[in-house]
């Protein structure tokens, strides 16, 4: 997984450096903060979703909130403990694209604590907004047929 991850991430950068369409990827901080509130049940700190991105980089607090949907066809919400120095690193969806789908984009959201502040810093990744995402074609084949069209990043947003 690691070195597919490796090969997709590295398509805007062969040997000679990045590509010129490359130049200027964009790159977001969001800093999120999540007061703490008396009845968890009945708030929402961060609805279901995807992140539209290549990767997002999520670095939390000591308080837990992020959940993931379970992958592979289970159900439920899995709840991801924050690691000390830790990071957590979401497949996005412009990934997933690259990928013709063998990477899946993550289904996640944040839920408030009863007790505790929690705070997060996402960093989110993606390319130029003219760049044209598409499978990479060496992951399409005659037993893997191109699943998605190509799509820059703002026109997927006005899609999506």
């Amino acid at each position: 997984m690691i070195s597919l991850l490796s090969f997709l991430l590295n398509w805007s950068a062969p040997r000679g450096g990045p590509k010129k369409e490359a130049a200027g990827s964009s790159a977001a901080i969001q800093l999120n903060h999540y007061p703490a509130c008396p009845d968890p049940d009945r708030a929402m700190g961060l609805a279901p979703h995807t992140d539209s991105t290549l990767v997002t980089i999520l670095h939390q607090s000591n308080t837990s909130g992020s959940q993931e949907l379970r992958a592979g066809g289970g159900t439920g919400w899995v709840t991801v403990p924050p690691i000390r120095g830790g990071l957590v690193v979401h497949i996005g969806d412009l990934l997933h694209i690259l990928s013709n789908g063998l990477c899946l984009s993550v289904v996640h959201r944040a839920m408030v604590n009863r007790d505790r502040n929690r705070i997060s810093i996402a960093y989110l990744h993606g390319p130029p907004s003219n760049v044209r995402i598409s499978p990479v074609q060496k992951l399409v084949g005659p037993s893997q047929p191109q699943m998605y069209r190509a799509v820059s990043w703002s026109e997927y947003h006005r899609l999506f």
